[in-house]
């Protein structure tokens, strides 16, 4: 089974992450690390994010509020980009990020805000104000 659940798990974690992310993820693996990786793709994405009673853009959804809840900025911001793998649009990112106001405080949703901004503006899909003159 866990053979099965590891392959299942690098599955969903390419179409999640994206080939690029695991491919540079995996090459930086060493032998401490090792088996954490694979807890991580067999219990992470081989199990939870392999259930089928929530859609992966829900999935991804629920992973941006608590890592932003919890203050895991980057992992947030990976998930952020993956966002565009899992269909969850800057609006609904944007809603999922006011629960992390309300529920975990604003000093969490600010720096939230800012992690998703930065990785936005990378990705050339919001661009700043422009300031009045």
């Amino acid at each position: 089974m866990s053979d099965e659940r590891f392959a299942a798990g690098m599955k969903v974690r390419r179409e999640v992450l994206g080939a690029a992310h695991v491919d540079r993820a995996e090459a930086r693996t060493t032998d401490f690390d090792a088996a954490f990786q694979r807890y991580i793709t067999e219990s992470a994405w081989g199990s939870v994010w392999n259930r089928p009673n929530l859609d992966r853009r829900t999935r991804g959804l629920i992973t941006i509020s608590l890592l932003g809840a919890l203050g895991h900025y980057d992992e947030l911001k990976m998930h952020i980009r993956a966002s565009r793998n899992t269909g969850a649009t800057l609006e609904e990112v944007t809603e999922a990020l006011l629960h992390v106001a309300v529920y975990a405080g604003v000093p969490a949703a600010n720096r939230s805000f800012a992690a998703a901004r930065e990785v936005y503006e990378e990705l050339g899909v919001i661009t700043p104000r422009s300031t009045p003159e």
